[in-house]
């Protein structure tokens, strides 16, 4: 059966891209392995999915080529989005740092992209598992079990390899490759850090958290913090993970808001105080309490050198953890790294070497901060590709 467009992978992505396409009058085909759309959509958020972040911008975004996604998501942005959202009756609400959630479930935002889908009279076909995908005389040709298909348009998204328990894979980077396309190694991003067996005493206060500035290179993030059996983990570890390599270290700053100097100025209004009780003001009692005993705090302020001081508030403000690792794949939200973006159009996400062939969504290597980020390229990146095909 013949198309003008063959899209792999239906997920967000892959989704926009189709319905974008259809309603422009293009017999399009949708393919998923999966026996359900939107696996991804449907957990996102709690279950009421981060949709889109207001703040979507170039800057907040992680790949090879830092310029990259500017186009799409300056002509498809989170007002765009919305007005979808809103057109579709979909009660939503914002959350902290300009998240946007449903006020009900994620399978709405799933139930929106199938409707504009069938506006465009897109053919889906799920629980079709791809066997070969070929090229020859100006033409895709896709072999599933079910079937044979071929179109002069292929559109790959099928995401990476992030929560495989969702059926997700590699089988883009696979594909892209065959096709002469170059892949930037892939990681897990948005991911729980493991801690090594020295650093033990910080992961026996598994579930505490705490406010602070986390730091790797030049990413800092002020947002929560939170420990675990294995390591850290909260927004602003999952955060810095995305810019975090082996053998780095993530800086800690336990005194976001606090005044530099501020125990030389506790010493001097509250001399017999001791650290943990001041430090038990801004972080919770097990963590100061460690934090103190780390750096050998006696009972009194008044029994400690200035300099001294003046070193604890330093190490407290720029604490040093080297992980050893990270949660991997199982645990990380989505994927840094992917198809490389020197081959492939900023405008319409398409092979620069093969016409016909577009790359969009979480294959390609383009990764959003956490908050709804990553959804925003989803639908730009599947909205610029839909313009095209």
């Amino acid at each position: 059966m013949t198309y003008d467009a063959i899209i792999l992978g239906a997920g967000g992505a892959g989704l926009m891209c189709a319905a974008v396409a259809g309603q422009r009058g293009r017999r399009v085909l949708l393919i998923d392995h999966s026996p359900e759309p939107g696996r991804k959509i449907v957990i996102s958020g709690g279950g009421r999915c981060n949709f889109t972040n207001r703040q979507s911008a170039p800057e907040r975004y992680v790949s090879a080529n830092p310029h990259f996604a500017r186009s799409a998501l300056g002509r498809y942005t989170p007002r765009d989005f919305l007005d979808l959202v809103e057109r579709h009756g979909i009660a939503w609400h914002e959350k902290t740092l300009d998240q946007l959630f449903c006020d009900g479930s994620a399978r709405q935002i799933v139930r929106m992209l199938l409707d504009e889908c069938d506006a465009g009279d897109v053919t889906l076909r799920l629980g079709e598992a791809i066997r070969d995908v070929d090229h020859a005389d100006g033409m895709f040709a896709v072999t599933t079990d079910r079937g044979r298909y071929a179109a002069m348009k292929l559109v790959i998204a099928t995401g990476g390899p992030s929560i495989p328990k969702l059926g997700a894979t590699g089988f883009a980077y696979d594909l892209a490759r065959r096709f002469g396309l170059k892949v930037v190694e892939p990681r897990p991003a948005l991911v729980p850090l493991t801690l090594p067996p020295g650093e033990a005493l910080f992961r026996e206060l598994a579930g505490v958290a705490a406010p602070v500035v986390a730091r790797c290179g030049t990413a800092a993030f002020a947002e929560a913090a939170l420990f675990t059996h294995r390591g850290l983990s909260g927004p602003a570890i999952l955060q810095v993970s995305s810019y975090w390599r082996h053998g780095e270290a993530v800086a800690i700053d336990f005194l976001p808001g606090r005044d530099k100097g501020w125990l030389l100025a506790a010493k001097r209004v509250a001399p017999r105080a001791s650290l943990r009780k001041l430090l038990g003001e801004a972080v919770p009692d097990r963590l100061a309490a460690t934090l103190a005993e780390q750096l050998g705090a006696g009972e009194r302020l008044a029994d400690t050198r200035d300099a001294v001081l003046s070193e604890w508030e330093a190490r407290l403000r720029a604490w040093s953890f080297r992980p050893n690792g990270s949660e991997g794949f199982a645990k990380a939200e989505v994927t840094v790294g992917g198809v490389a973006t020197a081959g492939l159009s900023q405008k319409d996400m398409s092979a620069r070497h093969l016409p016909g062939l577009h790359v969009i969504g979480e294959a390609v290597d383009v990764t959003g901060w956490l908050g709804g980020y990553n959804f925003q390229w989803a639908w730009a990146s599947g909205w610029a590709a839909g313009q095209a095909i």
